[in-house]
């Protein structure tokens, strides 16, 4: 394998690296989360023009997709979450994909073995689409929720919890 075909390989394969706020850093997250929250686009609203200024004051408008990733992570660095920024193509190690739907490695293995989340082989390892893990929580999330809104209106149609009634 050529020099610049290993590089390649290894840049492919590199390691996702979450990112945490430091706890000086937390209150200056926090504001710019508020201030990015509080733009009407941020609501479903007229498109607000945010603008990017480098080092030297230069500037340059910053398209609604990007704007709306870097509100969503100011947003979950603001609460105390790591982020980890993935493309949805990259492919994933068992470890890595567990991780990303909070599961243990084994319980993932057997949900590909199920054929629950296609995979694919390189010898004796499994490689896994980021696109493919999201589409699995998706539906799993997807099918909680409809077994909670099952829950709580057989809830409701017998009576439960009398104390919340009027």
């Amino acid at each position: 394998m050529a020099r610049s075909e290993t590089l390649s390989l290894l840049h492919r394969v590199r390691k996702i690296r979450p990112v945490s706020v430091p706890p000086e850093q937390r209150n200056l997250v926090l504001a710019i989360a508020k201030l990015l929250g509080r733009s009407p686009s941020a609501h479903g609203g007229e498109e607000t023009t945010f603008r990017l200024v480098g080092p030297g004051g230069d500037s340059i408008p910053l398209p609604p997709t990007l704007f709306r990733l870097i509100e969503r992570t100011a947003e979950l660095l603001a609460r105390g979450e790591s982020v980890a920024i993935v493309p949805v193509d990259e492919e994933l190690t068992t470890q890595q994909a567990a991780n990303l739907l909070n599961v243990s490695r084994q319980y993932l293995v057997r949900l590909l073995d199920a054929g629950e989340i296609p995979c694919r082989r390189t010898g004796k390892h499994r490689r896994v689409r980021a696109a493919d893990v999201l589409d699995y929580k998706a539906r799993r999330d997807r099918a909680r929720r409809a077994a909670l809104d099952e829950l709580t209106r057989l809830s409701q149609e017998y009576g439960g919890y009398a104390e919340l009634q009027d």
